[in-house]
């Protein structure tokens, strides 16, 4: 059985099927038409985000039997479709999840004591105690959205900070010892802090706008390290000019391309974030360390063993 890598995974992954029997394809640096050409003969397909998962690329890939995607979101493949034809397509949930629950504990902590703008202050030569007094995590309440893998992880480290935890999802039931089950509505009427880890599908785009804002009792701070289109970057600049959005963490931005790159072309509203000291960035690698790379390899490797039974 033939299995095309299109990305570049943990070498774990290729080394264990190949050593299983598999006969491993590697097509992560070929030209399109070249990786398409491959397609009729290969079993199975290893992938970030390169390609979209669709009729269009998939249509002669007749042997086809699964698609593993290492991360945890499903975006670039249509599942649908894939149903349609029989093919499984799974991803590696949970691999990076103590990754990106260190991070956001990480970027909120920098935001809430400005350890960005006081080093660089000190390399200046600047000693300004005053201006970079912070304010501390465990005061804040906090509101999770999203209470998969990566939802729980946070909440797990952030217990250890005395923090009060509430948490919503509309589809996992939320069942944590020192996390509040809540609504929506109790997140918008209590909550200090929002963070959103929730996977990117029609009903959670734009699931920060400016209604949402709109509806937060209080003053807050978001966090996204779900994905950028969670969050509309015109609702983000907007809260933070009105004063309703004290600082924004963001590791993922509506201006990524399909491949997780930010565009060429960026948005006004963009513009005027990445300028503000409100807003705290990192380029999507919430859940990119060294340690999730090795574990999202043993999940993968789960799954094609539960999928091929072997």
């Amino acid at each position: 059985m033939k299995v095309l890598f299109l990305d570049e995974v943990h070498p774990q992954v290729s080394a264990t099927l190949t050593a299983k029997g598999y006969e491993c394809l590697h097509a992560e640096k070929m030209e399109e038409t070249e990786v398409l050409k491959l397609l009729p003969s290969v079993h199975g397909i290893v992938l970030r985000s390169r390609y979209r998962m669709d009729n269009e690329f998939l249509k002669s890939a007749e042997k086809l039997k699964w698609i593993a995607r290492s991360g945890v979101g499903m975006e670039n493949i249509d599942e649908a479709y894939c149903m349609s034809r029989g093919i499984s397509a799974f991803n590696a949930a949970g691999g990076n999840a103590d990754a990106v629950g260190e991070h956001v504990i990480g970027m909120l902590l920098a935001l809430f004591n400005k350890i960005s703008s006081g080093d660089a202050e000190v390399r200046k030569g600047l000693w300004r105690r005053e201006a970079h007094r912070g304010i501390e995590l465990g005061k804040r309440k906090i509101g999770i959205i999203g209470f998969g893998h990566t939802g729980k992880s946070l909440a797990k480290k952030l217990s250890g900070f005395g923090c009060e935890i509430l948490a919503f999802d509309k589809y996992v039931p939320v069942n944590m010892e020192g996390v509040k089950s809540a609504t929506l509505q109790e997140l918008e009427e209590h909550c200090d802090v929002i963070s959103f880890h929730v996977p990117l599908t029609e009903e959670t785009k734009h699931y920060l706008n400016a209604d949402f804002i709109r509806e937060m009792k209080n003053p807050f701070y978001l966090v996204n390290a779900s994905r950028g289109a969670v969050a509309s970057t015109e609702a983000i600049a907007q809260g933070i000019t009105q004063g309703k959005i004290l600082g924004a963490c963001l590791d993922v931005l509506e201006e990524e391309d399909h491949s997780l790159a930010l565009k060429a072309e960026e948005s006004q509203a963009f513009k005027a974030l990445s300028t503000s000291e409100k807003t705290l960035f990192s380029p999507h690698v919430a859940g990119w360390t060294l340690e999730s790379y090795e574990k999202l390899a043993k999940v993968l490797l789960e799954r094609i063993k539960e999928v091929d039974g072997h």
